[in-house]
């Protein structure tokens, strides 16, 4: 029973952090259009879109985090604890209990985010609006691609994804 909760806190938790930065940026983003935009602006647009779809979307969430939070939510269905009961969603997302270079990479990759959004919130609109629908395009995928993995990872015949645990 424990370890349906963790799973159920664990997607819910992941779901609510990307659901919410999906839909702060989302808002941001739409004020683009209250702007008369030019052709370059326009141009801009369409590559941040598919660079992010492509980087962060595809290869990021699709390729890597995705599939490795799947299997981390699959182990923790069956290796609940106190600890990642209350922190499930940090345990799925690989903050703790995880192989030394993944974490390292993901406290990395976490402190680069942070930098980068310190950096986007500096520009001013309709810069920032484009590089936020790039980045809510990424977050779309990512959101979608991890609720598909899980639902494998339960449900399908044979999940081989690795949950990277030490």
């Amino acid at each position: 029973m424990l370890g349906y909760i963790a799973v159920l806190w664990g997607i819910t938790g992941i779901g609510l952090l990307l659901g919410s930065a999906i839909y702060r940026l989302s808002a941001i983003g739409w004020q683009t259009f209250d702007y008369s935009l030019e052709w370059h602006h326009w141009l801009a647009l369409v590559v941040s879109i598919v660079f992010m779809g492509f980087s962060e979307g595809y290869r990021g969430f699709q390729q890597g985090w995705s599939p490795r939070v799947a299997a981390r939510i699959l182990y923790l269905s069956q290796n609940v604890s106190p600890l990642r009961l209350l922190l499930a969603p940090l345990f799925c997302m690989g903050f703790f209990s995880i192989v030394r270079k993944r974490m390292i990479v993901t406290y990395s990759l976490t402190l680069g985010i942070i930098v980068m959004v310190l950096l986007v919130h500096q520009l001013e609109q309709p810069w920032r609006g484009i590089v936020d629908l790039g980045v809510v395009t990424g977050l779309l995928w990512g959101l979608t691609s991890t609720c598909l993995f899980t639902l494998r990872a339960f449900f399908g015949k044979n999940f081989e994804h690795s949950p990277e645990m030490p």
